[in-house]
């Protein structure tokens, strides 16, 4: 019995110490994962927090850095990201220190004085302060100028606009590059300057940085292209006359004297229905010229539709300056020699590129390589008291390498170059 009564009062002990650890259990899996949860949370955002404050500090020291050394256009503010990085709530996207450019807001502008493409001779050495900076790198390393010069122009070197006619490069011509490569290049091949297309790219959409940009390479703005393109619509908010008032602004204070605007989208409606008595009295706001871009219809199924009013055509509105663009008089099936006849004195830009048929896509190839007639386009200017400049809008985004790109962009200066040169000869 005595055994008996030893083994009841061990099953009963069993028993509630087995209850007491179900207990502790039931607490610590209930109670203790939102106490865990909240430690969790709160240490991930004190990290967050302190990337953050990283990031901003690694951007300062890199902008005092350039401010010391005195470069007015080393690392062009560390591609415009740098300045803008706390806006956008990560140092410049969070490329602070990246590698591949060390730009603390790009990594691919260059910074402190080590831009992309060898314009400091580092190809994409990336900061200073990085452990592989003084190794040269990247397509062109070792090209670029020595520390603190410009670099150099090419053997097609700026020889001034044929008469009188100025060669710009527009920016959208080196996508996927960016805008500070635009400018370098632009200055290596000899253009005589460049026409800027305001993207999302932040650099496009800062005078200050485009300032600094075109006082380094000696390389002018000479036109604003307005974000109004479909992939460009919320590109300095939504509402389409503060866009043009604001790109005028930029212009004014780059001395650029043209800003390209497009025709209005149809579902733009009250823009569309005041567009032109609007434009008639923004252009009475300022020196700078709005020019009017050609664009094109869509067609599906052999059915035209108008995807811009009051219409795709310049020609038929009734604005005071329009841009001539050769590619899109392609894909409208245009004859662009008649349009600039029937525009007269109101042709006042000419976007240079090629198309081969009618139809998208919007080709934009380089000029000789379409259906357009581009040289005798160029060679007509002359004759008619042009005084507008030519800008080279070719798409060099499916290049195989930098070096097709570079190539592409100085055939497309050598021809328009030379058909200018050859009407003036003539003349």
């Amino acid at each position: 019995m005595g055994q008996a009564a030893d083994t009841t009062g061990a099953s009963v002990r069993a028993r509630s110490a087995v209850r007491a650890r179900s207990a502790v259990g039931a607490s610590s899996g209930v109670g203790a994962k939102p106490a865990v949860g909240a430690q969790i949370a709160a240490r991930a955002a004190g990290l967050r927090a302190s990337v953050l404050r990283a990031s901003v500090t690694r951007a300062s020291n890199t902008l005092a850095g350039l401010a010391e050394a005195g470069r007015p256009g080393s690392g062009f503010a560390a591609d415009g990201r740098a300045k803008n990085g706390a806006k956008n709530g990560a140092a410049g996207n969070g490329r602070a220190g990246n590698g591949r450019a060390g730009s603390a807001g790009n990594g691919r502008a260059g910074s402190a004085g080590n831009g992309r493409a060898g314009s400091a001779g580092n190809g994409r050495a990336g900061r200073s302060d990085h452990p592989r900076a003084d190794r040269p790198r990247g397509r062109r390393a070792g090209t670029g100028p020595a520390r603190g010069q410009r670099p150099q122009t090419s053997g097609a070197a700026r020889t001034g606009p044929a008469d009188g006619i100025p060669v710009a490069l527009s920016t959208a011509s080196v996508f996927p590059e960016r805008t500070t490569d635009a400018f370098e290049l632009a200055a290596r091949l000899g253009y005589d300057g460049v026409e800027v297309m305001v993207t999302a790219d932040p650099v496009s959409q800062d005078p200050d940085v485009l300032h600094r940009l075109a006082e380094y390479h000696g390389v002018p703005v000479l036109a604003v292209h307005a974000p109004c393109l479909l992939i460009t619509q919320r590109v300095w908010g939504r509402e389409p006359w503060a866009k043009l008032v604001r790109a005028a602004d930029v212009a004014e204070r780059l001395g650029a004297s043209v800003v390209v605007v497009h025709p209005p989208f149809r579902w733009q409606r009250e823009y569309a229905r005041e567009f032109e008595i609007g434009l008639a009295r923004a252009q009475a706001e300022t020196p700078v010229r709005f020019a009017v871009e050609n664009l094109y219809p869509l067609r599906a199924r052999g059915t035209e539709v108008a995807a811009y009013a009051p219409h795709w055509n310049p020609v038929e509105l009734d604005v005071e300056h329009v841009t001539l663009d050769l590619s899109h008089t392609a894909v409208s099936g245009s004859d662009a020699l008649e349009m600039a006849d029937d525009l007269g004195e109101r042709l006042a830009h000419v976007h240079l590129a090629d198309g081969t048929r009618p139809g998208l896509p919007d080709e934009h190839l380089a000029p000789g390589r379409g259906s357009q007639p581009c040289a005798e386009l160029l060679e007509k200017l002359h004759g008619t008291g042009y005084r507008g400049m030519v800008v080279v809008e070719i798409s060099t985004r499916r290049s195989l390498s930098p070096q097709e790109r570079y190539a592409d962009l100085e055939e497309s200066l050598a021809f328009a170059r030379e058909h200018l040169h050859a009407a003036s000869a003539v003349g």
